[in-house]
């Protein structure tokens, strides 16, 4: 190889170097933001969407959480498309929302049962608020307690 031919070949991987830099760059650009930071769970995000488009129905912590309608499922499936979720999701966004402490503790006997919109439409039953009492107490035994406790048949108190 002659020195003009060198020198070709050095311009050359010098220029191919210069558009690998500028292709990382525009690439690094079009990255997320979010690199970096985890994933959200997709029930996060679904539930997300729900506080936002039914704020009364599901409060932002630390707003305690209200008993929802029997059946506010089949509600939620007619809104399934302008969420744009599946009903799976749903079913596991919802799931995931009746299932915990904050909203055992809102199943109090009387207590307003609300809609998608925030209308009452019907109560928590003393049936309704043991099973929510139960459940609390149960999330916060040891295990060794909570196996003897599922061992006896649970029975509402009579009134």
């Amino acid at each position: 190889m002659g020195f003009e031919e060198l020198a070709a070949l050095k311009a050359e991987l010098a220029e191919q170097a210069k558009r690998a830099t500028q292709a990382k760059a525009a690439q690094d650009r079009r990255a997320p933001a979010t690199q970096g930071k985890p994933p959200v769970d997709a029930v996060v995000r679904i539930i997300g969407k729900l506080q936002k488009h039914f704020p009364v129905a599901f409060p932002k912590n630390p707003a305690p959480k209200v008993p929802l309608k029997i059946g506010i499922f089949d509600d939620l499936l007619t809104h399934a498309t302008a969420l744009e979720v599946t009903e799976a999701e749903l079913r596991d966004a919802l799931r995931t929302w009746c299932r915990g402490a904050r909203y055992w503790a809102c199943l109090t006997d009387g207590a307003q049962r609300l809609d998608l919109t925030g209308q009452g439409v019907g109560q928590v039953t003393q049936a309704e608020a043991y099973r929510g009492q139960q459940l609390r107490a149960g999330r916060s035994q040891p295990d060794a307690a909570r196996s003897k406790m599922a061992s006896q048949p649970e029975q509402p108190p009579r009134a």
